[in-house]
């Protein structure tokens, strides 16, 4: 009997052994075979190039000569090439004659150096009005400065300021002669020109020269080197327009440091 019980619980610990043993291969087994290939798949996901980026627009170039100024609404013209017209300007002619030669070039007395712009056409008729213009921008009230020197002319010596300008032959004109020592303001309207206010003092030429206007409305202010000299009202020209310089017949006339200011 001993012998028989011993043989009994010896059998039944190798079946118990046997039965424990065996759910770890089926364990191993009843793992899914997809789950290597779906933990996988997101990893694969993750290293799928992205799209950069579209590069945020940069906006349109200034149109106001940016690369001639120092911030815009101003013109140094000291980074335009010289001997070519300026960027950002566009030229015309009122009246008659020759359409006007306007360039940049270097100027030893500069008032910013070393460029101004300059027009050097000395075509006489008398009826004749080179203006070069801003492209940009187009303001209705504005302060406009600009130093401009006189530098021949036996028929004219002029330097001016056009503004509200509309085209070659819409605008408003402030004008200085060193030949007749006066300022004048003046419309320029289908081409003829009408004056509106003046001022007789001394314009000298081979000098460098301040000259400004403010317009607000149909109020119109001409500063000659720091000085108000006309005060006038004038209703021809309520829209916004275009600002630039001018001259007269055969005046040799540069200019520098043209600039505006919304008001």
């Amino acid at each position: 009997m001993h012998l028989r019980t011993t043989y009994a619980f010896v059998t039944i610990l190798g079946l118990a052994g046997c039965t424990q043993s065996s759910p770890a291969p089926a364990s191993s087994a009843s793992a899914p075979a997809s789950t290597p290939a779906a933990s996988a798949a997101p990893a694969a996901e993750s290293e799928k190039p992205q799209a950069s980026p579209a590069p945020a627009p940069t906006g349109a170039p200034a149109t106001t000569s940016a690369p001639s100024g120092a911030s815009p609404g101003t013109w140094r013209f000291d980074v335009d090439r010289a001997d070519a017209t300026p960027a950002g300007f566009s030229f015309g002619r009122t009246g008659s004659g020759a359409l006007g030669r306007w360039v940049v070039r270097p100027e030893a007395d500069a008032p910013s150096p070393p460029n101004v712009l300059a027009q050097l056409d000395a075509d006489d008729t008398d009826n004749r009005f080179p203006v070069a213009v801003a492209e940009a921008p187009s303001l209705r009230d504005a302060r406009i400065t600009v130093r401009c020197k006189m530098v021949s002319g036996k028929v004219d010596q002029a330097c001016g300021l056009v503004f509200r300008y509309r085209d070659e032959n819409n605008y408003y004109i402030t004008r200085a002669n060193a030949l007749e020592n006066n300022t004048r303001l003046y419309t320029v309207k289908e081409g003829r020109r009408k004056q509106l206010a003046s001022y007789s003092g001394t314009v000298t030429a081979g000098k460098w020269h301040e000259y400004a206007v403010e317009i607000r409305g149909d109020h119109i202010q001409v500063f000659w080197d720091g000085q108000k000299i006309l005060d006038h009202h004038d209703a021809t020209f309520p829209e916004a327009g275009r600002i630039g310089v001018w001259t007269k017949a055969d005046s040799v006339t540069y200019f520098d440091d043209l600039s505006v200011a919304s008001l």
